[in-house]
């Protein structure tokens, strides 16, 4: 069960800014108990989705402070984003798997009022996808195709 614990939380801290790595835990755990597979990727997954919720409640936030002096975008480069964000931004979210862009996009679809429930199915369908190919790679299921 603590080891479970771990997971969550490391999963979680990933998808936030902090500089963690959810896949060595997972790769660890699923070394030692293969057969609890589906759990492992289930508790990965949602540690990490939800991890990417709090940059999106994030970006809802800090959108309401960008007339302050210190707000880090001045008024074109949001604009900027925008433009670029209603282009791609929802399909971008398949690439919140990603190390170094992942995150800020969540907090980006969070400034750019992406509806929730887009959100959370794509970023869902990204790092539950990436976790699965983690889980494939390690318990050795690409050689059985």
């Amino acid at each position: 069960m603590l080891s479970l614990w771990a997971l969550l939380l490391s999963a979680f801290g990933a998808a936030t800014l902090l500089p963690l790595q959810s896949e060595a835990v997972l790769v660890a755990l699923l070394l030692r108990q293969p057969e609890a597979w589906m759990t492992l990727l289930a508790v990965a997954t949602l540690g990490n989705v939800l991890g990417s919720v709090v940059n999106w409640l994030l970006g809802r936030a800090i959108e309401h402070l960008r007339h302050r002096r210190w707000f880090p975008f001045n008024a074109s480069q949001l604009e900027r984003a925008q433009q670029r964000y209603q282009r791609w931004g929802q399909w971008s979210l398949l690439l919140s798997w990603m190390p170094v862009i992942g995150d800020p996009l969540t907090l980006i679809a969070g400034i750019m009022r992406e509806p929730f429930w887009r959100f959370l199915l794509l970023v869902t369908l990204a790092k539950g996808g990436r976790y699965i190919v983690v889980a494939m790679i390690t318990l050795g299921w690409f050689h059985a195709w």
